[in-house]
């Protein structure tokens, strides 16, 4: 059955309690008004307003999201209204100025179905990410998608000029080292800080390499920002029997205060004090006690944890310390030459700073000089942006200019591409992919290819810079289900058929004779009712019936179970399968589902009918975990009961509205939207209604002995709010397969749970925990997407769940 939802407008204001026919005064209205701003400061997913958040809008929320909306709002995340990029047409990211990252996991083998089965066990997913929607499946690969995609022209305008304007980059400076590294947008400090792979590759000592298993490491955060302060570095050493030692460290804090001068005395015999570089004599070094080990204590004393280290080839100066540092800036690699050559710090101090350093008037290298120029090198780079740098030095340091070309004769510069990884790397951001080895369309230093999820996650922690644009893919559930599962179609099968038993009822006994069409008339006043399953025996008539929503089960059993008709009580039940023995706990959590937080689901009942049954207190009353607060039995019209038949009467007091919804519940709480669910051409008999915050879902719930007296059945949500209907996502597979012998195997013994389930459970608690390790190395301000890509086949789809949030502060 196809529910046709209508999301309402923007709700009216009312009264946080319960008040018929008597107007609010004044004093009552500014104190509501006050409670409604203060309250409410705190958004539907819990963060303050000020921070970002993602919401999708109301009309979108029932419609699967594509991979091209999906890239869309990664546009957007990343470049913004500044970079001539749109707010995406289906949701809302706010503030998006203050998103430092994009991370994108994409989950290969798992469906939303999935996610739903086994959604006790993701506790991560379901408690960390207040965004969730439906995925469109897509047979073109997702994560080649997100890179290669095109950014529209409008965007960043002024890498797609062609006219000789000033803000169009000359081709001399396109492929200059320090553009193609660094680009040309002038960014914080954070984007210099070297990682932990360009770190090993350039030999500097990283905590858990071999060689470095003695070395001292500072107490560093795992990242810096660009507030981080800037520490200058250098040092001096001698050559002794083992080799060199160190023999003087200079430090400066970020005003060019030398804050450590220390001389050393080495732990070896001293071969050569190499004084025309070091400065070091014997008489200097004679008087000395201070070891190696007290440098590292002064210094692990000095640096702040978010201290970031600047030197000139500082890798040098690290070993000589025997000192692990997390971040580091290194002068040499900033200012690049051509193939890997380096300038001289003395160079770079008189081209740049316009200041004599090095001189051979002088005996010796000046360590607090050297550390002194070091750190202006790096501020003066930082300051001025990479590509200002390279204009004004161009001549100086690499040692040639920009010729304009006539441009009657020189064919017109290549516009850049448009492509999304490349426009974040012109811009100086980050990508990188790291999954299985597969046809990215990314340049291959930015791919890392592991065989398993545990090894992507670990390559990724290790990175001491999260990049700008991530892409993990995780491919180990889909390969253990492809091990595990030879006929994927049924196992999906299995997976729905469990989830559309969460939605089963077993009623009976019924009077002889009582047909399908009465037990329908009977249960669909507790919700849309799916189908009908007759269980005839030879003395009872027995019925099963399935619901669209996970609603209408729970209010058939609070309100049919003992029905007496014609002097005989009904028993409605669960069917009893060992796959649904925690079919509770997995209910309750769903009604504490933040997305359920202030949803009620409500349904109107025929006057006539309800009247013919008097209010009872037989069922649980509301409770603060908002457990099911309606306590009365009840039955649709044309059924008979004590033998006596009941026939509706069609009157305006039984139809459902936005308008009624509102003047009805607007007395507990103000009401944000109300969503209808009825069949196309059909009115309306049941809705969802969310209000602007819990209280108001919670006194609704208390007061459902007198919504009784108005005709109004309640009950907390439990049907996720982006899905139409329960059974929806268990519906999208076709069943035209000509194999349908091992599809009705499936069928009969889904409700027994195999070792392969078992396995399989096990396996998405570990998926979770890897997410939450993931989640928690992000940094604050990272939009983070989780995408369960769903299932195709030739027989049809599954659909995906695409899972976001903005990670907040702690």
């Amino acid at each position: 059955m196809s529910l046709n939802m209508e999301p309402s407008s923007a709700a009216a204001t009312c009264n946080r309690r319960k008040r018929k026919n008597i107007a609010p005064t004044a004093h009552d209205e500014a104190k509501r008004l006050k409670t409604v701003q203060e309250g409410e400061e705190l958004l539907e997913c819990g963060h303050s307003s000020r921070s970002q958040r993602i919401s999708v809008l109301p009309d979108r929320l029932h419609q699967p999201i594509t991979p091209d909306e999906l890239t869309e709002l990664l546009h957007y995340a990343a470049l913004g209204k500044t970079g001539g990029i749109k707010q995406p047409s289906w949701c809302r990211l706010q503030h998006q100025k203050r998103v430092k990252a994009v991370n994108v996991v994409i989950v290969e083998g798992l469906t939303q179905s999935h996610f739903y089965k086994h959604y006790l066990t993701l506790r991560h997913l379901r408690t960390n990410y207040t965004t969730r929607l439906t995925f469109t499946p897509s047979s073109a690969d997702l994560a080649s998608g997100i890179f290669s995609s095109e950014v529209p022209k409008s965007a960043c305008p002024f890498l797609f000029q062609r006219h000789n304007g000033s803000s169009e980059l000359h081709k001399a400076l396109r492929s200059h080292p320090v553009i193609t590294k660094f680009g040309t947008q002038r960014r914080g400090l954070t984007a210099y800080v070297l990682t932990q792979e360009e770190m090993i590759k350039k030999h500097f000592p990283v905590k858990g390499m071999p060689g470095f298993e003695e070395y001292v490491c500072t107490d560093s955060v795992d990242s810096v920002t660009d507030n981080s302060p800037l520490y200058g570095i250098d040092c001096e050493m001698v050559q002794t029997e083992k080799g060199y030692e160190l023999a003087r460290v200079s430090l400066v804090d970020s005003d060019g205060n030398c804050v450590l001068d220390d001389l050393v005395k080495p732990l070896n015999r001293i071969f050569n004090y190499l004084t025309r570089f070091s400065g070091i004599t014997a008489a200097m070094l004679r008087p000395i006690t201070t070891t190696l080990r007290d440098v590292q204590v002064k210094l692990r004393k000095l640096l702040p944890s978010d201290a970031v280290l600047v030197g000139h080839s500082i890798n040098n100066d690290l070993v000589a310390l025997k000192l692990i540092h997390q971040h580091v800036i290194d002068t040499s690699l900033l200012y690049r030459k051509e193939f890997g050559q380096r300038f001289k710090l003395k160079v770079l101090a008189e081209t740049v700073l316009k200041r004599q350093i090095q001189t051979e008037e002088k005996k010796g290298h000046n360590p607090i000089e050297d550390a002194l120029a070091a750190l202006e090198l790096a501020q003066y780079f930082i300051k001025r942006g990479p590509r200002q740098v390279v204009e004004l030095h161009m001549e100086e340091l690499w040692g040639y200019t920009i010729v304009e070309e006539e441009s009657t004769d020189s064919e017109p510069a290549p516009t850049p591409s448009p492509r999304f990884a490349d426009i974040l790397q012109t811009l100086g951001r980050s990508v990188a992919f790291l999954g299985k080895r597969c046809d990215i369309a990314l340049d291959l230093s930015h791919q890392q290819w592991h065989n398993s999820d545990k090894e992507v996650l670990a390559s990724f922690r290790r990175r001491t810079k999260c990049p700008f644009l991530s892409v993990l893919q995780f491919s180990s559930l889909l390969d253990h289900q492809k091990r595990s599962y030879p006929h994927q179609e049924h196992q999906h099968q299995r997976v729905c058929a469990n989830l559309r038993d969460m939605c089963v009822v077993v009623a009976g006994p019924f009077p002889a004779a009582f047909s399908e069409r009465e037990v329908r008339r009977l249960f669909c006043c507790c919700g849309p009712v799916r189908n009908i399953k007759m269980l005839n025996t030879t003395v009872r008539v027995h019925a099963e019936v399935e619901f669209e929503l996970l609603e209408g089960a729970m209010l058939a059993l609070k309100t049919l179970n003992g029905l007496d008709m014609q002097g005989q009580s009904i028993k409605v039940q669960r069917p009893v399968y060992e796959s649904m023995l925690d079919l509770d706990l997995t209910l309750d959590t769903l009604m504490c589902d933040s997305l359920n937080t202030s949803h009620l689901y409500v349904v109107k009942l025929n006057p006539s009918v309800a009247e013919s049954i008097p209010f009872s207190a037989r069922v649980n009353g509301h409770t603060s975990d908002a457990k099911c607060s309606v306590k009365t039995a009840n039955r649709l019209p044309s059924v008979k009961v004590n033998g006596q038949r009941s026939h509706p009467t069609t009157t305006a007091k039984s139809k459902l509205s936005e308008e009624t919804v509102r003047e009805t519940f607007g007395h507990f709480g103000a009401v944000e939207r109300v969503v209808l669910l009825a069949k196309p051409g059909k009115r309306a008999r049941h809705a969802y209604i969310k209000f602007e915050s819990s209280e108001g879902k919670h006194v609704s719930l208390s007061s459902s002995e007198d919504l009784w007296k108005e005709k109004y059945l309640v009950c907390p949500s439990l049907t996720p709010p982006h899905l139409p209907s329960w059974v929806a996502m268990t519906t999208a597979i076709t069943t035209a397969d000509p194999d349908s012998e091992a599809a009705e195997d499936e069928e009969r013994t889904h409700m027994h749970t195999s070792s392969q389930d078992q396995e399989m459970d096990l396996m998405m608690g570990k998926l979770d925990c890897r997410l939450r390790k993931l989640f928690r190395s992000l940094p604050e301000g990272t939009l983070s997407v989780v995408v369960l890509l769903g299932h195709t086949s030739a027989h049809g789809y599954l659909p995906g769940l695409c899972l976001m949030e903005v990670k907040q502060g702690s």
